[in-house]
Formats: C-alpha cells, sequence, structure tokens
C-alpha cells in the first residue's frame, strides 16, 4: 500500500475535527469560527490526548493562503462607493473608535512591561472589532434592520479598510523596528498611491477584459480567471513592498464593482470557506493552555480594557458623529470584541518575528471569551441607557437625545456648487496626478536606460522625453482641463466677481501643476535644454490645451472609468425596475 504524505493525513485530521465542531457549534447557536478555533486546539500538539498534526509548517503555508481568501472575499463584498454615500457619522466614529482602541491597547501593553512592538500590536488588534461575529448576533437576536444595527455595519466596512491601511503601517514598523515619522509618512502616500493607481487601471482594464471575454466565460474559467487576478495581484503588491492581504484585497474591490461580482462572489465563497477553514484552525493551534493560565491576569485586564474602551470610546465616537445618546450606546455595545483581523494581525506580528510567543495565545483566549459575551452586550444596551439616562442632568440628556437627522438635512442643502466644484477638482488631480508619476516612473526607470542603449545621445534624450509626454499628455490634460467648464463652474461664475476670481486662481493652479509635470520630464529627460525649458514647457502646455485629439482620448478615459464604476448600479437600477 502507498504510503500518504503527512500533509494530506494533517489535512484529513483537520477537516474531521473541524467538521465536529463546527456542527456542534452550530447546533448550540454560537458563531463557527469558535469551532475552528477550538478544532485546532483538539489538532495541535499542545493537546495531549488528541492526535496531533505533524507538519505544521505545511498548515501554516495553507493558512497563509486562507488570509489571502479571506481578503479577497472581504474585497467582493466591499465598495468604494458605499462609503461615499454612507456620510461623515460612520467615518468619524470608526476613526475616533480605531484611534483610541490603539492607545487603550499600547497603555495596556506598557502597564505590564511588555516590549514596544507587543504594545503596539496588542493596540492595533483590539481596534478591530468582528464583522462576521457581529452580524451573526444581529441575525441571531433580530436586529438587522434596525437603524443602530445599520450603522454599526457602515463602522465595521470603515474599520475592515482601515485595518488593511494598519497592517501596511505595522508590516513597514516592524522592517525598521522603530517608529519614524518621516519614513510613516512616506510609506503611507506610498500606499495611497498604489492603491489609486491599481484601483484607477483596474476599473479600467478589468471591466472591459471581463466584457471581452463574457462569450467564452463558463463558471469554471471566470472562478480561474478571478483567482489569476487574485493571485497576480498579490505577486505585484509583495513586489512593491505590501503584504500579499493587501494585494488580495485590492484586486476583490476591484472585481466587486463589476457586473461580474455577484457571480464571482458566489464561486469564490466555498473555496475561501475551505481555506478560511484552515487559517481559523491554525488560529487554535496556536492555543497554548499552559501560557493562558500563566497570563490569565493580562487576559482578563485586556477583556476589561476591550469592555470599557469600546462603551465609552465608542459612546463618545458616535455622539461625535452626531448620533443620539441612545443609539450611541446601543451601537458601542455591540463592538465589544475582537475577531478576525486580530488574528491576522498577530499572524503577521509572528511571521515577522516582531512579537512575543505568549501574545497570540493571549489573543486568542481573548477573542473567544468577548465573542461569547458578544450577544448580551447587545442585549444589555438598552438597560444600560435606562440607568444612564437616570442619572444624567436632565439638560444635557436632552442635548443628547436630539436627533441627528435635521441637522444632516440643514447640512445637506448647504452642499452648494462649490463644494462639488472643488471635490470633483481634487479627485481629478489626485487620480491623474498618480497616473502622470506612474507613466513618468516607468519611463525613467525602464524606458530612458532600454532607448539610451539603442539611440546615442542627444537624441535618446529627445526620444525618452516625446514617448513619455505623449503617454502622460491624456492624463496631463484631464488633471489640467476637466470639468472646466461643468455647470457648477459656469453657476459659480455667474454668481458674482469674487467667485470669477477663485475660479481663475483654480484653473491656473491646475495649469502650474501640469507645468510642473512636463518641466520634470523635461528636466530628467533632456538635460542639456538648460535655460529653454521654461519657454519650452509653455509651448507644450498650450499645445497640450489646444489639441483637439488629446481632448478627446481624455474624454474617453474619463468616460470609460466613470461608466465602468457605474455599470453595476445601473445594472441593479435596471432590475429592481423591471422586478417592480
Amino acid at each position: 500500500m502507498s504510503e500518504l504524505n503527512p500533509l494530506i493525513i494533517d489535512l484529513a485530521e483537520i477537516m474531521l475535527c473541524a467538521g465536529a465542531t463546527t456542527l456542534l457549534f452550530k447546533w448550540l447557536k454560537q458563531p463557527v469560527v469558535l469551532g475552528y478555533i477550538v478544532a485546532g486546539f483538539l489538532a495541535s500538539p499542545n493537546m495531549p490526548y488528541t492526535p496531533s498534526v505533524t507538519d505544521l509548517h505545511g498548515i501554516h503555508i495553507w493558512s497563509d493562503i486562507g488570509v489571502i481568501f479571506l481578503l479577497f472575499a472581504l474585497g467582493l463584498e466591499f465598495s468604494f462607493k458605499k462609503i461615499l454615500k454612507m456620510g461623515a457619522a460612520p467615518i468619524i466614529a470608526a476613526c475616533a473608535i480605531i484611534l483610541g482602541m490603539i492607545l487603550v491597547g499600547i497603555s495596556t501593553g506598557k502597564f505590564f512591561g511588555w516590549r514596544q512592538m507587543d504594545c503596539i500590536y496588542l493596540g492595533g488588534m483590539l481596534a478591530m472589532s468582528s464583522t462576521t461575529i457581529i452580524f451573526k448576533a444581529f441575525d441571531d437576536l433580530g436586529l438587522r434592520q434596525k437603524p443602530f444595527a445599520s450603522l454599526v455595519l457602515s463602522v465595521l466596512i470603515i474599520e475592515d479598510i482601515l485595518a488593511i491601511v494598519l497592517m501596511v503601517m505595522l508590516s513597514t514598523l516592524a522592517v525598521s523596528q522603530e517608529f519614524e515619522g518621516t519614513q510613516m509618512l512616506m510609506s503611507i502616500l506610498k500606499l495611497i498611491f498604489f492603491l489609486i493607481l491599481w484601483f484607477t487601471l483596474g476599473l479600467i482594464l478589468v471591466p472591459l477584459f471581463l466584457r471581452k471575454m463574457k462569450p467564452v466565460m463558463s463558471n469554471e474559467t471566470m472562478l480561474i480567471t478571478s483567482l489569476a487576478l487574485c493571485l497576480g495581484m498579490v505577486v505585484l503588491a509583495s513586489a512593491v513592498g505590501f503584504s500579499a492581504a493587501f494585494g488580495a484585497f485590492i484586486m476583490g474591490s476591484i472585481l466587486a464593482e463589476t457586473v461580474e461580482a455577484e457571480q464571482i462572489e458566489l464561486l469564490v465563497t466555498p473555496i475561501k470557506d475551505f481555506f478560511g477553514a484552515i487559517f481559523f484552525v491554525s488560529v487554535g493551534m496556536m492555543v497554548d493552555v499552559a501560557i493562558i493560565v500563566e497570563y490569565i491576569t493580562p487576559i482578563l485586564c485586556i477583556i476589561v480594557s476591550i469592555m470599557l474602551g469600546q462603551i465609552i470610546l465608542s459612546t463618545g465616537g458616535f455622539l461625535l458623529a452626531g448620533q443620539s445618546l441612545k443609539t450611541a450606546m446601543q451601537c458601542s455595545f455591540s463592538l465589544t470584541q475582537i475577531g478576525e483581523f486580530a488574528f491576522i494581525l498577530a499572524t503577521l506580528g509572528t511571521s515577522l518575528h516582531v512579537t512575543s510567543d505568549f501574545l497570540y495565545p493571549i489573543v486568542v483566549a481573548v477573542s473567544v471569551f468577548t465573542t461569547f459575551t458578544t450577544p448580551y452586550m447587545i442585549r444589555f444596551s438598552a438597560p444600560a441607557y435606562e440607568v444612564v439616562a437616570r442619572m444624567m442632568p436632565a439638560r444635557l440628556r436632552e442635548k443628547l437625545e436630539r436627533n441627528s437627522s435635521d441637522e444632516e438635512g440643514q447640512t445637506e442643502e448647504q452642499y452648494d456648487a462649490w463644494r462639488s466644484h472643488l471635490r470633483k477638482v481634487f479627485i481629478n488631480i489626485l487620480i491623474y496626478g498618480v497616473l502622470s508619476i506612474a507613466v513618468i516612473g516607468i519611463m525613467l526607470l525602464f524606458g530612458k536606460p532600454l532607448i539610451e542603449r539603442m539611440i546615442p545621445d542627444p537624441w535618446a534624450g529627445l526620444v525618452t522625453a516625446a514617448i513619455t509626454l505623449i503617454a502622460s499628455a491624456p492624463f496631463l490634460w484631464t488633471l489640467m482641463l476637466h470639468d472646466s467648464l461643468s455647470e457648477d463652474m459656469i453657476t459659480l461664475w455667474k454668481k458674482s466677481r469674487e467667485s470669477r476670481i477663485r475660479l481663475f486662481a483654480l484653473q491656473l493652479l491646475r495649469m502650474v501643476i501640469g507645468a510642473a509635470f512636463v518641466a520634470f520630464i523635461l528636466n530628467h529627460t533632456v538635460e542639456w535644454m538648460g535655460w529653454l525649458v521654461p519657454f519650452v514647457v509653455i509651448g507644450l502646455v498650450f499645445c497640450m490645451t489646444v489639441s483637439p485629439l488629446l481632448r478627446k482620448r481624455s474624454e474617453q478615459v474619463t468616460r470609460t472609468l466613470a461608466e465602468n464604476l457605474a455599470e453595476r448600479e445601473a445594472l441593479e437600477q435596471q432590475k429592481n425596475n423591471s422586478t417592480n
């Protein structure tokens, strides 16, 4: 009889344990994630009374793949348009909660004398509530349709995207081993640059590719293509210094804007469930009862820190966002747990060898306890509000109870043409500035050396400059002139003399930014031009602004981007109209 590979035997044991424990937890009406963690503990070497896995390295590789597909699936459920439509309340609340809980986690770690990196990673783990657990608790309690539940889920979406940013920052911090403001700022700018670049190019190219391939796209080919795009972005993200999970999330969020998103999500779900199960089982394998007993005091203190920190800071965050006291307390009591991202951050710290061995099992123990208490905390929010309301001075209670809907309505009325125009201009400069930088960077890093090997000086510089200018010209035209004759701008132009002066200054600023890009290209390609550069820049910018061909090409790019971004929404609207 042929001998089985140990990894296959280990996988069989993991699946048997996971199947049994998840059925048990489903019967007990508890989150399935806890069943996976218990299965991992039963299958780990830390449990002497049951058979344990032997190839831990192989299991951890599979769990890394699980993180990739978990983040890819999260991206498929995510939408940047949803964030824009949510308004300011969830964003303000999420930022306040995350910053506050990071400080709580760092302070708790410092209290026990832990290393700096342990404290920072603990702060990151405590900052993220569990989307899966809260979603399940709302379903079980029949609260999904309540207004406060919708607000909580909106905050969780913001937390998910901020968690990705936090992962990138912690990875950078782990490499440098020290906190440097300049380096961290450069990492954030790098993150924003690649986020905009990949998302913009993805929205232009991926829907176009899927439309062209639609005649040959079956469920099988759609699944393989989606996974290929996901893993391709994973490799690309790793190549430029980001985590694999970040690349998977970006590709998922790009595909989320396509009309095939629902089909892809349906096809990917079984794969995500399988590899995700292995990831959570591997989390359970890190549970060491001896370490939990040794660190029982820090575990209890961290649990109390999460409970009190989330209740106080989240309530304050939601009040700051304009919510009533009752809504703020209902939301804050729902967020008193940690979950999936805490495990992912713990795995990141372990894989980068920057956190201590005791931190992982501590976080798992805290997560298990807070998961069990989540439904009870949600139920307890109403009685807690009644107690607080009775103890509070009447004038303060009336002020905090004031509904924010009226104020939001007034804010909407004040959303005038100036804000609309400035928002459009800012987005144009941001997106097309990033695209221009990408074209220039590719040409200077790869195109220029290749051209210099093929063509002698000084012609090599001229050819490089010409190709770079031609490739970036549509983006520069859009940056300088797009929406310069929009309805908002015409309305503002007619409004007053002051408005015309401001509009002229804003348009001049856009032209100066475009001219700066052109000057940068010339200074790095035709260095011998010297004092002629300003005159050449002015001439080139003028030629760009009056070129009908450039106008046509830039409008085609912006139209394609806008249509692809609205395609899924338009299709859903069409389905709703036909149903009604």
